[in-house]
């Protein structure tokens, strides 16, 4: 993919349904729904912000436009690692508010249709309450991101 690739543009909400972008923290593999992606961009300077929570790094200008980053790898709880040529910001639309997601490496687009995820197992973890399901593609389980849930804390959506 290149450096800032638009992944929505000229898709219509039925050809992006079921389609997900597949990315890694550490080695686990994870998904979020295609229809809130916007474009994946390599790392940007990033102008500190006081007083967040930690896993958020801050904001970055986006050709104008003014959008918070969070690195997921700490909002998930693991330790931070320094940003290589494979990090990438995620630019994700939720509530009409642009945010930048920091993984470690995108890996593709994958379909998952209807049938092919599973609930989550009640395990009490506080991880999960930002998964809307298991799939498994290919050889691999993805773990699948709900956006509102993932940002419900951040950004006041409800």
């Amino acid at each position: 993919m290149s450096e800032n690739q638009v992944i929505t543009d000229g898709k219509s909400l039925d050809d992006l349904s079921g389609r997900y972008l597949s990315f890694y923290v550490d080695d686990t593999f994870y998904g979020i729904e295609l229809l809130h992606v916007t474009e994946i961009i390599s790392v940007q300077p990033i102008t500190f912000v006081p007083s967040l929570p930690s896993y958020i790094k801050g904001i970055i200008n986006l050709r104008g436009k003014v959008v918070p980053v969070i690195d997921v790898r700490l909002k998930f709880g693991q330790e931070e690692r320094p940003y290589d040529d494979k990090t990438c910001v995620i630019v994700v639309l939720v509530e009409n508010m642009q945010v930048g997601l920091i993984v470690d490496s995108v890996a593709e687009v994958v379909s998952i249709h209807d049938g092919e995820s599973n609930n989550l197992p009640e395990l009490g973890r506080n991880g999960e309450r930002y998964l809307s399901s298991i799939s498994k593609v290919e050889d691999r389980s993805i773990l699948n991101i709900d956006c509102n849930k993932f940002f419900q804390s951040d950004l006041q959506l409800y």
